[in-house]
Formats: C-alpha cells, structure tokens, sequence
C-alpha cells in the first residue's frame, strides 16, 4: 500500500498589527454652551437680593419689638414672603440678626473711617468736631437697628463680641485723636478723658435717636456743644499753639 503523503504544517501568518481607535477630535465650543452658566448667576442675584429683602425686615420687625420679642414668622410676614421661602435663607432669627449685624459692623468701621482722618486733626475744635461725629451720627440716624441689636439684652454671644470688638477700637481712635493734641498728658489720665468723651457722645447719641426733624437736629447742635466745652478748655489750648502742619 503506498504511504500516506506527509502534510506539512502551516506556519500561521503573523496577526495584523491592531489598528488604533481614532481619537476624537474635540469640537469647538458651541457659542451657546456658555448660555447655562448664565442661570446661576441669576439665581444668585436673584437670591441676593431676597436676602436683602429679609435683612430689611428684620431690621424692621427688630426695631417696632427688640430681639428677644422677634420671631421669623414676624420677619416673614413684614418681607411679604412665606416662612419657608425664609428659610431657605436663614436656618433661625439669630443666623438672620447674626447677618446684619455683621453687615452693620462693616457700615460703621466705614464711618469710622470717615471720621478719623489726619485732616480732621488739623481743624479746629468745633470743625473738627462737625467731621468726626456727623458720620457717626448719620449712620446711627440711617441705621437705628444698629442700637437697637447691639443693645438687645439677649443678642447672639458672636455680635455681642463684634460690638465690644469695636466699641474698644472706636475708644481707642478717640484716645489717639487726644495723644495728638495731648502728647505729655499721663496716659492714665488721658485714658480716663477719652472714656469721658465716649460716654458723652453715646448719652447724647440716645436722645438724638429718640428725636425726629428739626428736635433731633437741635439735639445734635447741643451734643456738640456739651462736647466742645468739655474738650475746649484742654484741647482747644493745644490746638492754638501746635504749629501749622505742613
């Protein structure tokens, strides 16, 4: 019987390479894709100014009954929105007084601003006068929820501090302010005048604010007066020998 033939084996063909995946090529930005982000933007003007709107009654309804007296309902109903739209802003009345109260504090370091400059210190007493406390007394004016939450009796703990925080720094202005035209007073004696000064003008500030029109106008006129004769006979001396500045 003749032999099978041999059948040789194949060599299998070397396998293709593998042919990558195009890559995509990314698209241009489409000119309207930066129309979303325009939403929020929106929102958020939006939700500024319902805060606003709050913060606005708050000081209203804080104002008509005191802190420990309000209640968000009470600041709800004087936004004209309902207690859940407050909400969605402010958990609870002190998060809202907490709020304005810091709002308040950055108003007033402005004022304070305007008030203890180094050009006022060349004036004379009654200008001088007019310049440092006709800010304060306008912002206390345009702001009586000011003294109202910062003299509640039950205020949150964190404006209490802020208060005292500035309280001590107005004080300290005023003590600087007399060094300028006090330098070889005691400064013990000094610290006693300046402490003097402060409660002069928060005494005179009460019966400004209870006043409207033309009483609380003359109220100013004679906070003045009681503070210039009280610095005059110190102060008004220093500024007539310190030598002209410049």
């Amino acid at each position: 019987m003749p032999e099978p033939a041999k059948v040789e084996p194949r060599t299998p063909a070397p396998a293709a390479a593998a042919t990558p995946e195009p890559t995509a090529t990314p698209k241009p930005a489409d000119a309207t894709a930066s129309a979303p982000a325009a939403r929020p933007r929106r929102r958020q003007a939006r939700g500024e100014r319902r805060i606003a709107q709050l913060l606005q009654a708050a000081a209203s309804v804080f104002c008509s009954c005191g802190y420990t007296a309000a209640s968000t309902n009470a600041i709800a109903r004087e936004a004209s929105v309902s207690p859940g739209t407050l909400y969605q802003f402010f958990p609870n009345k002190e998060a809202i007084a907490v709020e304005l109260g810091e709002r308040l504090m950055h108003e007033m370091r402005e004022a304070h601003g305007q008030a203890f400059t180094p050009a006022n210190l060349a004036l004379p007493l009654d200008q001088m006068l007019d310049a440092v406390l006709d800010p304060m007394i306008q912002f206390n004016c345009e702001n009586p929820v000011f003294f109202a939450l910062m003299h509640g009796s039950d205020v949150p703990g964190r404006i209490a501090e802020e208060h005292d925080a500035l309280h001590a720094s107005l004080l300290s202005r005023v003590e600087e302010l007399l060094a300028h035209y006090l330098p070889d007073m005691p400064a013990a004696e000094r610290s006693r005048m300046a402490d003097m000064t402060f409660a002069l003008f928060k005494a005179g500030l009460d019966l400004v604010l209870a006043h409207e029109g033309a009483e609380r106008d003359a109220y100013i006129a004679e906070l003045k007066q009681v503070m210039f004769r009280y610095l005059d006979p110190v102060v008004g001396k220093a500024v007539l020998t310190m030598p002209p500045s410049g």
